[in-house]
C-alpha cells in the first residue's frame, strides 16, 4: 500500500483498523452460545439499516469527515473514537465501546478533505477503500510561466503511468503502475495551475505534479491538494469534527436527527460494489464462517458475463462484492467465484464477516 498525499511517510489504507481480535467478534456470539448450550442463541443479523438504535448506529457507521488542515488522520480519527465512546457511554452505558475506527487512505496533515471514516465492526469493511477511485483537487505550482501546450501536457498524463515512491516512503521503492482516469486543467493564474485528478488508489500526487512540471519544461511542485472524493463518497457530503461533536450532543439529549444524517450505516459504504441478496439463513451460515453456497442466493447483480474473473478463477482475481439480506443489511465482503445462477457450489468466497 502507498501514500496517495504524495509526502511519503504514512502508507496509503486503513491506518487504525482493529486488530485480529475484533475480527473475531462476528462469530463470538454465536459460539458463546453454543457453548453454554442456550435455548435461544443469540441472533448475529442486525436490523435494517434504517431501523437501528442509536448505539447499533455508531457501532457499525460511517462519517464522511471533512479533514481540516493541521491534524494528522491518526490524530482525526482517534478524536472520532473518543467521542463517539463518551456518547455510548451517556446513553448505553451496559454496552460495548468501539475498539477503533479506519480510515479511508491516509492524508498528510497539511492535505483537507474527504475521509470518510468507519466506526466499530465497521472497520472489517475497510478494504474496500483500497479498491477505490480517489479524486483530488490540487494547486501546481510553475517554476516559470505556464507554456502555451501545458493543457496538452497535462492531458498527456491520463491513462497508465509509472511512479516510483519517495525516498521517504512507507513502501518499498519500486516502480510501479497507477491509473490516471481523468486529469484536468481547471484553470491557470500567473505561475499556479488549479488541477482535478482522478486515479488508482495508491498514486502520489505530488510525484505527478513534479513529473508535470518536467513533462512542461518549466519544473513544477505540488501546492495545496484537496481530496474531494473516494468511492463512494464525495465532498457533497461531508462533516466536520464540529458536526459530529453537536450531533452527539443532541442525541445524549434525546434528538438523534442530525445524527442519523453525519453517521450513516456501514452499508452506505458498499453501495459502489457488485452486491449479493442472500437469504437470512445463508448469512448466519456466513457469521460462522461458511462461504457463500448457490442455494443462498436470492439475487444478485452480478452476472457471469459480467467479468472474466467470475467462474472458474481463484479469490484474489474474482471481483470484490458485498452480500446483503433483503432488507439491505450487511452480511460480508467476499470475491464472486461461481455463478450466482448455479444450483450448487461455492458463489462468494468470504474475505471479511461484517456481522
Amino acid at each position: 500500500m502507498t501514500d496517495e498525499t504524495g509526502d511519503g511517510r504514512d502508507a496509503d489504507g486503513t491506518a487504525d483498523t482493529v486488530g485480529a481480535a475484533e475480527a473475531a467478534d462476528a462469530v463470538e456470539a454465536v459460539e458463546a452460545a453454543d457453548a453454554a448450550g442456550a435455548a435461544d442463541p443469540v441472533d448475529p443479523l442486525r436490523a435494517p439499516p434504517d431501523e437501528r438504535s442509536v448505539p447499533e448506529l455508531l457501532r457499525f457507521g460511517v462519517v464522511n469527515v471533512d479533514k481540516p488542515a493541521g491534524p494528522s488522520s491518526h490524530q482525526l480519527s482517534a478524536w472520532v473514537r473518543d467521542a463517539i465512546n463518551g456518547t455510548l457511554a451517556t446513553i448505553d452505558p451496559d454496552g460495548d465501546r468501539i475498539a477503533g475506527v479506519a480510515h479511508a487512505g491516509t492524508l498528510d496533515p497539511k492535505v483537507t478533505g474527504c475521509l470518510p471514516t468507519l466506526t466499530g465492526s465497521a472497520t472489517r469493511a475497510a478494504q474496500v477503500f483500497l479498491e477505490g477511485t480517489k479524486e483530488y483537487v490540487s494547486v501546481l505550482e510553475l517554476h516559470a510561466d505556464a507554456p502555451a501546450d501545458l493543457a496538452a501536457v497535462v492531458a498527456g498524463f491520463e491513462g497508465e503511468i509509472y511512479q516510483k515512491p519517495p525516498r521517504k516512503s512507507a513502501v518499498s521503492r519500486r516502480l510501479r503502475t497507477r491509473t490516471i482516469h481523468d486529469l484536468d486543467l481547471l484553470e491557470v493564474e500567473g505561475r499556479q495551475a488549479l488541477l482535478r485528478i482522478r486515479c488508482e488508489s495508491g498514486t502520489y500526487v505530488r510525484k505527478l505534479c513534479h513529473d508535470v512540471g518536467l513533462a512542461a519544461g518549466i519544473g513544477a511542485h505540488m501546492g495545496h491538494l484537496r481530496r474531494t472524493a473516494t468511492d463512494p463518497f464525495d465532498d457533497g457530503d461531508l462533516h466536520t469534527l464540529q458536526d459530529l461533536t453537536d450531533a452527539l450532543v443532541w442525541a445524549e439529549e434525546g434528538d438523534d436527527g442530525f445524527l442519523r444524517e453525519v453517521v450513516r450505516p456501514a452499508e452506505d459504504a458498499l453501495v459502489h460494489l457488485p452486491s449479493v441478496t442472500i437469504a437470512p439463513s445463508a448469512a448466519r451460515s456466513v457469521a460462522t464462517g461458511a462461504p457463500v453456497y448457490a442455494p443462498g442466493v436470492i439475487d444478485s447483480d452480478v452476472r457471469p458475463s459480467d467479468s472474466d474473473t467470475t467462474t472458474g478463477r481463484n479469490g484474489k482475481d474474482a471481483p470484490l462484492v458485498a452480500c446483503h439480506t433483503p432488507d439491505g443489511s450487511a452480511v460480508c465482503l467476499g470475491r464472486l467465484v461461481g455463478d450466482p445462477d448455479a444450483e450448487a457450489g461455492t458463489v462468494v468466497s468470504l474475505e471479511r464477516v461484517l456481522l
